[in-house]
């Protein structure tokens, strides 16, 4: 009888070990349950994907699990971007920081899109095209290699690729293509609208105006003809396509 009465009761205590500690799971699960997710920083994917890449693992909607699994640790080795970090903002809440390789434009290589940074050097290839990028033709190579700069003989051309995007952005627009003839002059596509922007010379001159104009242009085929404007007034041209 005693040590029967011994087993029932180290059978209680282990019962009431385990439904204490299936109590304090339940509750921690549920407690600390995800309902709130902020991203910021994304321009390649959307904020479903990168949520889905964050919290796609094993108790990844947990906000105690993400705060260790995280810390002091961003998420890497995702193609166009740098690093991922996950802030944990309360039991329920957290913020997805984003933050994405500086992309100059891309070429388009045995069917493929290889980006670009700004020094030239192919940080990606992907099938799909991202929104925002802009194509880069008239530049001349024989062969594209990842992770190493595209064999162009001006390498200063990339210089001027970031440069004109970064204005662009400035004056809320973004080019679909920008192409460079062999003069080095550049003219920048949108949708089936041209601008011929000829050299550097008063180009954020050249931009701001272009800024004005696009508008008239919506639903037309046609190029603006910026080469010779410096901003002083002169007009711009528009010529229909045939």
């Amino acid at each position: 009888r005693r040590r029967g009465g011994k087993k029932a009761a180290a059978l209680a205590v282990l019962l009431g070990i385990l439904i204490l500690l299936l109590s304090a799971f339940l509750f921690l699960r549920e407690y600390f349950h995800v309902e709130n997710i902020y991203v910021e920083g994304n321009l390649h994917y959307t904020d479903e994907e990168i949520i889905q890449m964050v919290t796609g693992g094993r108790f990844g909607d947990n906000s105690l699990v993400l705060a260790f699994r995280y810390r002091d640790k961003g998420i890497q080795d995702i193609p166009f971007i740098q690093t991922m970090d996950v802030k944990v903002l309360s039991p329920d809440t957290i913020r997805i920081v984003v933050y994405e390789k500086t992309i100059a434009g891309y070429v388009e290589y045995l069917d493929r899109c290889m980006y670009f940074d700004r020094d030239g050097i192919v940080v990606e290839a992907s099938e799909t095209r991202t929104e925002g990028i802009p194509e880069i033709t008239g530049v001349h190579f024989s062969e594209v290699v990842l992770h190493e700069p595209l064999p162009v003989e001006n390498q200063e051309i990339f210089r001027e690729i970031l440069s004109i995007t970064q204005i662009l952005s400035k004056y809320g627009l973004t080019a679909d293509k920008i192409y460079f003839d062999d003069a080095g002059e550049m003219t920048l596509y949108f949708g089936d609208v041209r601008a011929r922007m000829g050299s550097r010379d008063n180009i954020e001159e050249k931009v701001a105006r272009l800024q004005q104009l696009l508008p008239d242009a919506e639903g037309k085929k046609g190029v603006f003809r910026l080469e010779n404007y410096s901003g002083s007034g002169e007009n711009v041209t528009f010529e229909l396509d045939d």
